[in-house]
């Protein structure tokens, strides 16, 4: 690229966007880049400052996907998973999902390709998230992963008066459910979960829970039998529907 001299037109806003934009992708598939990472994340998905539509976003992601390295791979799929479920809230259209159907469809095969091989258990949940986010058909798989990967949801009771927030561990730390922080307590009151039998799940869950097994990720599959299980506000020991819970938080 020429350099500028005096004589040149200032850059547009647009022009310095796509420089940025350029360098931050450029930055990301090195695959040693976290902060690019994390710029990429706040300027695209959080600010919104960079537009998803940009011409150079979604061919750049898609390129790491289909590349060799598996940080990088799983980093751009979760990204751009995350960001195509943005549009279709901001815009209340599958619109640019649609306009760029062959993207995606070759998103979704590198998701399922990467989902089969990763070992690592926090990027097998978010590639798990990455297919949902793909294919479209929800818009809360981001929360039901975070629990996952997090191993604590913080839900609601569904009690029509509002009775209490409710933490609902799944994970290392056991279990079960809680009103107080159990984190600061020693004494908290815990109530156990109750999960759901194997044979019992269907839909969603039965697919998930299937996948995580057939991909060797015993304890993915164990939590999520908690995840679509049920729980117990200690407050007024109401039982009540985890993922009914996750879904009416995220709506």
């Amino acid at each position: 690229m020429s350099e500028m001299t005096r004589s040149s037109p200032l850059p547009h806003a647009d022009d310095a966007n796509s420089g940025r934009l350029t360098t931050l992708l450029g930055r990301a598939a090195t695959g040693r880049d976290d902060q690019a990472w994390s710029d990429l994340w706040t300027e695209l998905y959080h600010n919104g400052s960079l537009e998803v539509s940009h011409p150079l976003v979604l061919p750049a992601l898609m390129d790491m996907a289909e590349g060799d390295d598996a940080d990088t791979a799983a980093a751009a799929l979760h990204l751009t998973g995350a960001l195509l479920v943005q549009a279709d809230q901001r815009y209340e259209t599958w619109k640019l999902r649609d306009q760029h159907a062959p993207e995606v469809a070759r998103l979704l095969t590198a998701a399922n390709r990467w989902r089969q091989a990763t070992a690592d258990r926090n990027d097998y949940c978010h590639l798990l998230e990455t297919v949902l986010n793909l294919e479209g058909d929800i818009h809360w798989a981001e929360d039901l992963t975070w629990g996952i990967v997090s191993e604590e949801y913080e839900l609601d009771c569904p009690d029509p008066d509002g009775c209490a927030a409710v933490w609902v561990i799944v994970g290392e730390r056991g279990f079960f459910s809680t009103s107080e922080d159990y984190a600061l307590s020693d004494d908290a009151e815990t109530l156990p979960l109750h999960p759901a039998a194997p044979r019992t799940l269907d839909g969603l869950g039965r697919r998930l829970y299937e996948l995580a097994l057939a991909d060797g990720h015993e304890d993915v599959a164990h939590a999520l039998t908690y995840a679509f299980g049920e729980a117990t506000c200690p407050q007024c020991e109401r039982r009540f529907s985890v993922v009914g819970q996750v879904v009416a938080r995220s709506s």
